[in-house]
């Protein structure tokens, strides 16, 4: 999550992006020009709804930032029948990504890459995919289906990083783990732990703003132009999780992926 200040920053160098708290919209927008466009990542209806009112404002696009998402929820599915992590955490990003390609491929240059900026979890480095059961039917874990979820957002990038690079687009994608950070998304978790986290939270885990600062690096820092298929953590490129890498199970998932929200295997279009 951003902070205020850095929001208003981003804006004012004419960046487009996406704010979950009305409160911090109105309170922005009294400063600066916005304009609020309503999106549902746990909906695949609102993700194309929110797409095409977005295209037909005609701007363009150089930042995507994937930061929605919910932790370690009990078991529940989204309006479209997902298994709520998976549908939220990882399938909205994938739809929503996919639907904007077109906009960031004209927006992004040779000098001026259009960036896509996906934020995952270390929570990935025990995650496994279940190809057979991506819904958590069988078993249902809340922590199994967060990590599980986080582990798909970094084969994802790396696939799309794979397809941008072979069709030469002007497009980065890279995925950064903020840390641990005092967040609302612990708001599941068991009463002890929030306990342990109410008392232990200025030791151990990040601020907000510092949760947020590899997000901001990634998505504006010289340093990364032109730079795709990186893992950021504290602003530094970093390995993931070994079965990350697996460039077999990155193009299974896709396909996958792109069978469940209903939309033609980008992979095809692409290369």
């Amino acid at each position: 999550m951003l902070t205020l200040s850095q929001e208003s920053l981003l804006m004012s160098m004419c960046f487009y992006i996406i704010i979950s708290d009305l409160t911090r919209f109105v309170f922005i927008s009294s400063s600066l020009p916005v304009e609020f466009l309503y999106c549902d990542l746990a909906s695949m209806k609102s993700i194309r709804q929110f797409v095409q009112q977005f295209r037909a404002k005609n701007c363009p696009l150089h930042v995507l930032v994937n930061n929605a998402g919910v932790m370690l929820v009990p078991e529940r599915k989204t309006e479209d029948g997902f298994e709520e992590h998976f549908g939220l955490n990882y399938l909205g990003h994938f739809l929503l990504t996919n639907l904007l390609l077109d906009t960031l491929k004209q927006s992004g240059t040779h000098s001026h890459n259009a960036r896509i900026v996906t934020v995952s979890s270390a929570t990935h480095y025990v995650g496994k995919l279940h190809l057979d059961d991506l819904q958590s039917r069988c078993s249902y874990s809340p922590h199994g289906a967060y990590a599980q979820s986080k582990l798909a957002l970094v084969l994802f990038t790396y696939r799309l990083q794979h397809l941008l690079t072979a069709n030469g687009s002007h497009v980065t994608a890279n995925v950064v783990d903020p840390g641990v950070v005092n967040t609302e998304l612990y708001k599941h978790v068991f009463w002890v732990v929030k306990v342990v986290k109410w008392m232990t939270a200025w030791l151990f885990f990040k601020t907000p703003e510092e949760g947020a600062s590899t997000t901001i690096y990634a998505a504006v820092s010289p340093e990364m132009e032109g730079a795709g298929g990186c893992y950021l953590y504290n602003e530094e490129r970093t390995k993931s999780a070994d079965v990350a890498y697996d460039e077999e199970l990155q193009r299974v998932l896709w396909t996958e992926s792109c069978k469940m929200v209903g939309i033609s295997d980008e992979a095809n279009r692409l290369l």
